[in-house]
């Protein structure tokens, strides 16, 4: 009886971690490139994106990145134009004129995202 009880507890327990998304997989973005440039400067990054799956079902829907808060990138998936993989890359050019904080941030269709992957290029 003891046995039984603590079974029921932790399938409880799984059931209501997967409900609430604890093992879920969110999309996460993440961002190299310069921590330097001088004014006027392009500068190169490239946007990395994890994710557990890339199925029709369960896939990244979106990619933003934004510089000073002004949107300098999106990409934009569907079930039927998936991105490349679970992790890709992608690369983009900015020109910086003071110093700018990129931010990145990707999203899963059904999980959402871990929150924005932020980047500061000083100017000098």
């Amino acid at each position: 009886m003891r046995r039984l009880m603590i079974l029921c507890f932790l399938t409880m327990v799984m059931l209501v971690g997967l409900a609430n998304g604890v093992w879920a997989g969110k999309s996460e973005a993440s961002i190299q490139g310069p921590t330097e440039a001088t004014k006027g400067e392009e500068v190169t990054l490239r946007i990395t994106v994890s994710h557990s799956a890339n199925t029709a079902g369960h896939y990244t829907e979106w990619v933003k990145v934004t510089a000073n808060k002004k949107e300098v990138a999106r990409w934009n998936y569907t079930k039927d134009q998936r991105p490349e993989g679970a992790v890709f890359t992608k690369v983009i050019e900015v020109k910086v004129t003071e110093d700018t904080e990129i931010v990145a941030e990707a999203s899963c269709n059904l999980h959402g995202g871990k929150g924005p992957a932020r980047h500061v290029i000083k100017v000098k």
